[in-house]
C-alpha cells in the first residue's frame, strides 16, 4: 500500500485544532482526510461564553453537515470514516469554564465536550499552568478530576504544569493525556515535555499527542515536516508506539490579535510569552496536507502498523478507554 493509499485506508484524528472555525477548513479537513479533530471551544471564557460557543459551533456543523459531524463515542469517530467527514470533538483548554461548580462538569460532557486541559498556561481554581510557579492540585481539583472520570471527560494537561500534570496522573482513575506536546529534549522550552515527564505519563497509562507548533520546534520557524517527524519519533522511543498520536495545534486562519488574547494571562491581563511569527513546518502549512505526514513517517521507517497506531488508531483507543465505549 503506498502512503496516499494508507493514508486514504487509515483513520486519522488531530488531538487538538483550535483553528478559525468556518466552512473553508471544514473543506481543508476533509482535503487532509481527518476523521476527527478535537475543537477547542473555551479557553479563558467562563461558563455562559463557552455556552454560546457551543452553540454558534453547533450551528456552524448543521449548516456543514455534508463535511463535518459530531462526535460524542468513538462509533462516531468510525461513523465519521465510513460517511468520508470530519468527526468534531469538543475540547476545551482550560477548566476556567466549570467555574467553581463541580455540576458543570456533567453539563458539559452533556454538550459534548470530550476532552478538558485543565490549566491553560497559568493558576486557576483547579490547578496551575506551566508559565507559574506549580502549586500542584487543588482540593478543588482533585473532586474535578474525580468527576471527569465519572462522567468520562479525559483529562488534559499540556499546557499545565509539572507538578499538578503528575498529581492529575497520580489522581486520575482513567487516563490522561498531554494532547499537544513537543520534548523539552529537542528544545528547551516551558510549554515542552521532559524526557521523565513524558515516560512518566505513558507509564501511567497516559497518552500524547505531538505538536507541531513550530516555536516550541527545534528549528522554530524554519522547521519542516521532516524535523516534526523527528519528535514523534523522539516521544515514540521514549513512551511506545502505543502511547503516541498527532495534536498539531493548527491555528489555521488567525489573525495577530488572537495570538495576543492566547498569550495574556485571562485573554487580557499580564503577557506570558511571545510567539513572534507563526509558520507552520514546511511540508504541513495547512491541515490539507495532512497526507504528507503519512508519507513523511514511513519514510523515517516506521512500519504500516506504526503509522495507523499513530495517525489514528492510538487517540481512539484511548478516548474509549475514557469515554466508556
Amino acid at each position: 500500500m503506498n502512503a496516499a493509499e494508507l493514508h486514504q485506508d487509515s483513520i486519522v484524528i488531530d488531538g487538538l485544532v483550535i483553528a478559525k472555525w468556518n466552512r473553508e477548513l471544514f473543506e481543508d479537513m476533509r482535503r487532509g482526510g481527518l476523521t476527527a479533530a478535537n475543537c477547542t471551544v473555551s479557553v479563558w471564557e467562563g461558563f455562559q461564553a463557552t455556552v454560546n460557543n457551543i452553540a454558534a459551533f453547533n450551528q456552524l456543523m448543521t449548516e456543514n453537515a455534508d463535511l463535518v459531524r459530531p462526535v460524542r463515542h468513538t462509533s462516531d469517530i468510525r461513523r465519521a470514516k465510513e460517511e468520508g467527514k470530519t468527526g468534531i470533538i469538543f475540547g476545551f483548554q482550560n477548566a476556567h469554564a466549570f467555574e467553581d461548580q463541580i455540576g458543570y462538569v456533567e453539563i458539559f460532557k452533556q454538550l459534548g465536550v470530550g476532552i478538558v486541559q485543565m490549566c491553560y498556561n497559568t493558576q486557576n481554581l483547579v490547578g496551575t499552568g506551566c508559565y507559574e510557579r506549580d502549586g500542584g492540585l487543588s482540593g478543588f481539583g482533585r473532586e474535578i478530576v474525580a468527576e471527569m472520570n465519572r462522567v468520562g471527560v479525559m483529562c488534559d494537561l499540556s499546557h499545565v504544569g509539572s507538578k499538578t500534570s503528575e498529581e492529575v496522573i497520580l489522581e486520575s482513575k482513567k487516563p490522561v493525556c498531554y494532547s499537544h506536546c513537543l520534548p523539552s529534549g529537542l528544545k528547551e522550552h516551558p510549554r515542552n515535555k521532559s524526557d521523565e515527564e513524558l515516560k512518566f505519563i505513558a507509564d501511567h497509562g497516559g497518552f500524547i499527542g505531538v505538536t507541531m507548533f513550530a516555536p516550541f520546534l527545534k528549528n522554530g520557524i524554519d522547521s519542516t515536516i521532516e524535523d516534526y517527524v523527528e519528535a514523534i519519533e523522539y516521544v515514540v522511543n521514549i513512551a511506545g508506539e502505543d502511547a503516541v498520536g498527532i495534536g498539531t495545534d493548527f491555528t489555521q486562519g488567525h489573525g495577530q490579535d488572537f495570538f495576543e488574547w492566547l498569550t495574556h494571562d485571562k485573554g487580557y491581563a499580564r503577557r506570558l510569552t511571545r510567539f513572534g511569527k507563526i509558520v507552520n513546518p514546511l511540508g504541513i502549512r495547512t491541515l490539507g496536507e495532512f497526507p504528507n505526514l503519512t508519507e513523511a513517517l514511513l519514510k523515517r521507517g516506521f512500519s504500516e502498523r506504526q503509522v495507523r497506531k499513530i495517525m489514528g488508531e492510538n487517540w481512539v483507543r484511548i478516548l474509549a478507554d475514557v469515554w466508556g465505549e
